[in-house]
């Protein structure tokens, strides 16, 4: 008799909790609406369930009692999980296995106060079946000139249908112009493709994409950081030019004027170490300008096809070696030793929970399992995070 097994106590109270942790996730997203130091802060200390139970009661530094304030007694959270679901989706945090840690390290590491919408996102709405970690395993942001021309379109075609020929996932924003020829391109070489939104995933923007976006979640994901029914605001397109940057290994500018959002997007790569990457248009092309001004100033690498971007982005791709099982692979930081030395074998502990056993700050901690996840030595399930079993362990 297994009293852990599918419909016992143990089971319907682990997954009693799970959706009590999809609810505060849902709640916390449609408070604050978008990317909060503060708040990721307080849920790395206490947990998400009572940091929602905090933002409910105003139980809150000022900070935050600002921050939630406006939506605090908006509570539509299992709403926004049934219309995600109906839409065949799910929300994505933290607590899950698909979470893209590693990709996220990059903005978890920018200092607050100076780049206030480069937090980490709280969570992702996504649409499609694909795993999002799996999917920006090997990534290319594709962004360029709403208004592109001719030329631009030719070759924002041929460079994303390359890659995507080569199994790399092209990330874009559905907007017209570059981004949807780049979403396009992919989908008909039958390669993946992620539109990342500044609405709610159920929004199509703009709505003459609403198809386009009902193909690219049927074969990749539709991906916000905002919940259902979100409109999308002039803020919500620059900070959303970060998880474009941060869920790729590199940023390719096709076409851009001297004002271009895409510019915004090189911005963010550069600020969390992705490479940039341009190509270049005639000289008398306003649509080139921002381009040439990023070569010329050296934001960019000049790049023409795909081999080239290719060139440019696969360092990023050296083998990862699990520390115990290697001779001479790297050995465990401090840091990570006292974190993995907390980890249960089965079940899960919270980051929170992680602070509290090591005296680390949640900083350090989310480093730490960062590290040990790419090292294969911990995973992240809907128990928590839990320490996993190198083949040096089983062999002995």
């Amino acid at each position: 008799m297994n009293p852990g097994g599918i419909g016992s106590p143990v089971a319907q109270g682990a997954a009693g909790e799970s959706e009590e942790r999809q609810l505060a996730w849902a709640y916390l997203s449609r408070v604050v609406l978008g990317p909060c130091p503060a708040l990721t802060a307080l849920i790395d200390s206490v947990g998400v369930r009572e940091a929602a139970r905090a933002v409910r009661e105003r139980s809150l530094p000022p900070i935050l009692r600002a921050a939630t304030e406006r939506r605090r007694e908006l509570d539509l959270a299992a709403r926004d999980l049934e219309t995600i679901r109906a839409l065949g989706g799910r929300l994505v945090t933290p607590d899950c296995a698909e979470w893209p840690a590693w990709r996220m390290l990059g903005l978890a590491q920018l200092t607050p106060g100076r780049d206030p919408d480069g937090a980490v996102p709280l969570v992702f709405w996504v649409r499609g079946d694909r795993n999002l970690a799996e999917l920006t395993e090997r990534s290319l942001a594709v962004v360029g000139a709403r208004c592109s021309t001719g030329y631009g379109d030719r070759v924002a075609g041929a460079v994303a249908g390359d890659l995507a020929v080569h199994g790399w996932t092209v990330v874009s924003g559905a907007a017209f112009g570059i981004d949807g020829m780049a979403h396009r391109a992919a989908l008909a070489v039958g390669g993946a493709t992620i539109a990342v939104l500044a609405c709610g995933p159920d929004r199509p923007y703009p709505a003459q994409h609403d198809r386009l976006l009902a193909r690219i979640a049927e074969t990749g994901l539709v991906v916000s950081e905002y919940p259902p029914g979100t409109d999308a605001r002039k803020h919500h397109f620059l900070a959303r030019n970060r998880l474009i940057a941060a869920l790729s290994d590199g940023v390719l500018v096709i076409e851009a004027g001297m004002r271009s959002g895409a510019r915004n997007t090189v911005k963010w790569a550069r600020r969390i170490g992705r490479p940039a990457l341009a190509v270049p248009g005639s000289v008398d092309s306003a649509a080139s300008a921002g381009c040439h001004r990023m070569i010329r100033d050296g934001e960019a690498v000049l790049v023409t096809c795909a081999q080239e971007v290719i060139a440019e982005t696969t360092p990023l791709h050296l083998p990862l070696i699990a520390g115990a099982d290697v001779p001479g692979a790297r050995e465990l930081r401090d840091e990570e030793t006292r974190v993995l030395a907390v980890l249960p074998d089965t079940g899960g502990r919270w980051p929170h929970e992680i602070c509290a056993a090591t005296g680390l700050s949640p900083a350090e901690v989310r480093a730490a399992l960062v590290a040990l996840d790419l090292a294969g030595r911990a995973a992240s399930g809907g128990g928590g995070w839990r320490r996993l079993e190198t083949s040096r362990e089983r062999h002995g």
